[in-house]
This record gives structure tokens, sequence and C-alpha cells, in this order.
């Protein structure tokens, strides 16, 4: 009988689809190294790229809800805010409710070790906690923007816990984060695990290492402003670095052939991110603020450089990794994701399959069959056929009247089926110091 696989999920935040070298980024300025993502791009060497894979919103927290329930996040009222605010501490119904099958509660229950080290944002004690929804270990923290070096959200809390204890470690989150994952690769165990390392970056305060004195005067005013695209693609740097040491540390316990990585991102590239050639950010559902890196290796399963086009979606991973580890899912909470499994194992055996995104945020729809995309913002609709026109230039609206005309009512199908959150909002900066940032 084979061993079951570990898994580790690792999320970046706001990363910007073509912000790592194997996904075409940017060569540094000054002679410096052509990519800020060597261990990435090493893992993708050693894996599967995927160049059509898509986050579940183009914000932080829905997407969260579709990771962690393998289900379209409008299904939970929590999973309908775009996102959640650190302002929701003690929100009962702003949250991922404990009763709910998840992917690590899943997997628990199925005798793996489960932790979560770096971000939640999927609301708030005492209602909602990482270790209410099947995560066993709990290092890092519970909203969504913070301070890298003071460890304080928007609303100017501390927020840094281990399990539901306040704790307080002097450091560079991106770093703390990656310590803890090392360090629970390196615990020995029998049971498989199930790692998810989410970091925060390179979401704003855009803040290396090296700017603990800018993190200090930032805090007196809270304005997350300013940045650089060097700052940026430093912090990415930084947060490749501790990848590179949880993949060391993978082969240095003799875990690596056995153990399914998955990297990613929450949603789109956000102010000084790469997303070429996509147009649009984060917020936007046009492709830049929804497609995102996918890159998978898994040596037992999965060949070294292969590219697949086959289109995926967050919530698609815990269909995966339930069907890799022969874990069924709960019967009363079907999954809406699919399983990626023998694509990863065959990347040219791929399906076709329809993807859909709504936004409270200018009123935004989407769906993407096959090469066409159905996309409205404010009332106005366009079509635009991806396989010639990634760039969403052309608007075939008018001379494909009928397929527009079938996409969305495919659109509205969908809409209808999913359950109405009247009360949901779009979370508008509270603050005038929050102005010249996003509301994650």
């Amino acid at each position: 009988m084979k061993a079951p696989p570990n898994f580790v999920f690792i999320l970046a935040d706001d990363l910007g689809y073509a912000d790592l070298g194997c996904y075409g980024g940017r060569p540094a300025a000054g002679g410096g190294p052509a990519s800020c993502s060597p261990a990435l791009d090493r893992l993708a060497r050693e894996g599967l790229r995927f160049t059509q894979g898509y986050a579940n919103s183009s914000v932080c927290s829905p997407t969260r809800f579709a990771l962690m329930t393998g289900r379209w996040q409008h299904r939970l009222r929590g999973g309908a805010d775009e996102p959640i605010r650190s302002t929701a501490r003690g929100d009962a119904s702003l949250g991922l409710p404990p009763a709910h099958p998840t992917l690590p509660s899943l997997l628990r229950d199925a005798g793996y070790a489960t932790a979560l080290t770096g971000k939640w944002h999927l609301g708030y004690p005492p209602h909602f906690g990482p270790r209410k929804s099947g995560y066993q270990e709990f290092w890092g923290a519970l909203s969504g923007g913070m301070d890298y070096f003071s460890h304080r959200d928007t609303a100017g809390n501390h927020d840094l816990y281990e399990n539901e204890t306040e704790i307080h470690a002097k450091g560079y989150l991106t770093d703390l984060i990656s310590d803890r994952a090392v360090a629970f690769v390196e615990r020995k165990r029998k049971e498989p695990f199930l790692l998810s390392v989410h970091y925060n970056a390179p979401h704003w305060p855009w803040l290396t290492r090296e700017d603990e004195a800018e993190s200090k005067r930032i805090s007196k005013i809270f304005h997350f402003d300013g940045g650089s695209v060097a700052t940026y693609r430093t912090m990415i740097r930084q947060m490749d670095e501790g990848i590179g040491r949880i993949l060391a540390a993978l082969k240095k316990m003799k875990l690596g052939k056995n153990t399914l990585v998955v990297f990613t991102s929450d949603n789109g590239g956000e102010r000084f991110s790469d997303t070429w050639p996509l147009v649009g950010k984060k917020m936007d559902l046009l492709e830049g603020g929804i497609r995102v890196p996918y890159i998978v290796r898994w040596p037992a399963q999965v060949k070294a450089g292969g590219v697949t086009g086959q289109q995926a979606i967050t919530m698609d991973w815990v269909a995966t990794f339930l069907d890799a580890a022969g874990v069924k899912p709960h019967a009363d909470y079907p999954l809406d994701g699919r399983s990626l499994l023998k694509v990863l194992q065959n990347p040219k055996q791929t399906f076709a399959r329809e993807l859909y995104w709504k936004m409270l945020f200018r009123d935004q729809k989407a769906l993407r069959s096959g090469d066409w995309k159905y996309f409205s913002v404010e009332g106005n609709e366009f079509l635009y056929n991806l396989g010639q026109d990634e760039r969403e230039r052309a608007n075939w609206a008018k001379r494909e009247p009928k397929r527009l005309e079938s996409l969305r009512a495919k659109y509205q199908a969908w809409d209808d089926a999913l359950p109405k959150h009247p009360d949901a909002a779009y979370s508008v900066p509270a603050s005038k110091a929050d102005l010249a940032t996003p509301a994650s």
C-alpha cells in the first residue's frame, strides 16, 4: 500500500501573474539578478506550471473561503464581503463557520497532522479561528493587511498568535512565517501532514527585511503609501528565500518525493506588480485581477518541466488534495471545485469547464468558457476571445450577439443558484489613512 502524500500549500498575497521569473517576470535594474524568485523558478523546473490558473476572487478573504471549503465562496455569508476588515473583530457572521467541513478538517479526520503558519483572514475569535476549522496548530495573524515589524493590523491591533494565545515575536513577518514552517517540517512525526504556509507578502505596506526604520515611521501615522518596484521585488525575493528553506527542509527530512507542494496567490497583482501580458489588477475581474501563478511539484507523481493550459481555480485544490489522499468530501457539502489529479499526472489530459466570478466592487461579473470570456462591469457588457486576445482589447459583443446572450444566460443561472446575502459589502476604506491602499 502506497504511503499517503504530504501536502504543503504556499499562498502569496497580491502577487501578480508575471512577478516570478518562471512567468516572465521583469529583470532587475542595475545589473541585479534576472529573477527575484530563484527557488520558485527551480520548483517550476522540477514540477508543473499552469498558464491558466485563477483565483476565486480578485480580493483576499473570499478566495480563502474557497480554498478552505472547496466551494464557491458566495455560499457563505463571510465569503461575500470584499474582504473582511480588521474592524470586524467580534462579528458573529463574518467568518468561516466551524461546523462547515474544510480541507484541514477532512484531512485531520483522516489521520493527517494539520498546521497553518501565516495569514488566516477568515473571521475572528470567539466565533471563528483556524483551530475551529481543522488546523491542529496555528501560528500567525488573524487579519488581512498588517505591518511586517510591529505586527499590527490596519485598526492598530497587535495581531500575532500561537494557537489562541497572543504572542510577541521580534522580526520581519515573512521570515517568522518561514521559520515556523521549516520547524514544522523538521519535527519528526509518523502521520502524513498538511502544512498551509500563507504569507502576507508582497501585500502592502511595502517593506523589506531592511526597512524596520520605515516601519516605525509609518506606524506613527499608519499610512501605507510609498513603496517602489524595487522594494516590491525584494519582498518577493525574501519570501522566495523562505520558500527555498521550506523545500530544503523537505529534502533534509527525506520527504520531498512524496510531498505535493503547491504555490499560488490569493488574487491578482497590486500597485507594483507585473501582470504582463494581462490587463487589470487586484479588485478587477479582468485577467490581471484573477489569473495567478500555479506551480506544483510532486516527484512521486508529477514529471519535471511540465506546462499545462488546464483552466483551474483555487477551490480545485481541495478536491485535488482529497483525491490524492483518498479522502472523500463530506456528503452534505458537495464540492464545487474539481480534482486536478489526472492533469498533474498527465498535463495533456485536460478537461473543459466553466469558471465564474462576481464582485460587488463596480458591480462586476465574469464567466470563462473555453477561450471565451463574458465580462460585465457597471452594467457594460464585453465579450473577449482570450485565445486570440489575452489583453482583452477587442470586444466581440456586437459581432457575436448569440454567444453573448448564451454566456449571459449561463452566468445568470449560476448566480441564481447561489444564496443571496443582501447585507454583503465591498469594504470601503474606513479612514483617510486607508485611502491610498486597497481595503484588505
